[in-house]
């Protein structure tokens, strides 16, 4: 029985290790970009080309999002810290789509079919595509350890910076308004 204890505490523990930032670890950011830059210097480029299925089964080209500022979500419908950000960004689809701004969301580790109805009640208002078993997605953008796991990405398809856990709304909202 100590046995099955100390197992899922350390399990708890690691979880915890992977969901909570710790501060100067939540990026790719060039520690040498000057404050207040839109994207560092040598940021990487981002892996648009593939295509996944939305909620309604329908293809969606990551592609067809170039020439704007992508905020690229890896969730789940059991996430606690993504329960935390999705309120942050249905407010920033609303507040910054007109001038460029898409959110997408990219469900991993859970079914679709229990994604439609928590978009549905949760109002959703982003693009919400399926990961699920999609390797080549956590090759181009992981390791995705842990969720959520946030990308910024640029106009220019630069991945400006990279969140793993949860983050805070304002760092978000300061890296879009940057990009926009």
């Amino acid at each position: 029985m100590k046995l099955r204890w100390a197992i899922a505490s350390l399990g708890a523990l690691a979880l915890a290790f992977v969901t909570v930032p710790v501060p100067g670890t939540d990026g790719y950011v060039d520690a040498s970009a000057p404050d207040g830059a839109a994207c560092p210097a040598n940021a990487k480029p981002a892996n648009m080309n593939f295509t996944l299925k939305d909620l309604n089964n329908n293809d969606v080209k990551l592609s067809s999002f170039k020439g704007k500022v992508v905020l690229l979500d890896f969730w789940a419908t059991w996430c606690g810290p993504c329960k935390i950000e999705i309120p942050w960004f249905i407010e920033f689809q609303e507040k910054y789509g007109k001038r460029g701004l898409n959110v997408i969301g990219v469900l991993t580790e859970d079914t679709v079919a229990k994604a439609k109805p928590f978009a549905a009640q949760w109002k959703m208002n982003y693009t919400l595509l399926s990961g699920i078993d999609r390797d080549d997605v956590d090759d181009a953008y992981g390791p995705l350890f842990g969720l959520p796991v946030t990308i910024v990405i640029s106009r220019e398809g630069k991945i400006c910076s990279k969140h793993v856990g949860l983050s805070s709304k304002d760092k978000f909202e300061q890296e879009i308004k940057a990009l926009l």
